[in-house]
């Protein structure tokens, strides 16, 4: 897949999540657990419906947020805490298809700002567009926090 890089200002999302240090090895499990685990406890506190699922990788040691957009404060338990993702100026691309392969879109983006001379800030994130049995029509926003 050809991706096309764009620089945006975004604003922050408010999150439900739950924090963790993983091995890069271990996402394909901990991502999909954490999400369901934050949207089960959205919906017995009886909050309104989340958003989309959001994994926050807050630096290089894999400390992360995985959980789901919110849109009003709340509070949290033991588990699951409110959080953001970071607000400024990101590359980002859109990766439509498997996430197994969503390591091409991160290169895409870190190759794209070494050429283009943008130094990274730390945070990446990824926003999980809605389920599709089709893993060919996923869409997955993938964003890096640029320094200004």
């Amino acid at each position: 897949m050809e991706y096309q890089v764009h620089v945006e200002q975004v604003a922050a999302q408010l999150t439900g999540v739950i924090r963790s240090r993983v091995k890069a090895s271990e996402l394909s499990q901990v991502v999909p657990r954490h999400c369901g685990e934050v949207w089960e406890f959205m919906r017995s506190a009886q909050l309104p419906r989340p958003g989309r699922h959001v994994a926050l990788y807050l630096d290089g040691e894999m400390n992360i947020e995985v959980g789901v957009e919110v849109f009003q404060p709340f509070k949290g338990n033991a588990r699951v805490v409110r959080s953001s993702t970071p607000a400024g100026t990101v590359a980002t691309v859109a990766h439509i298809g498997p996430y197994h392969r969503l390591g091409d879109a991160n290169k895409a983006i870190l190759k794209w700002c070494q050429e283009n001379g943008h130094a990274l800030a730390g945070p990446s994130w990824e926003v999980y567009g809605h389920w599709d049995d089709d893993p060919a029509k996923l869409r997955t926003d993938v964003f890096y926090l640029l320094l200004s």
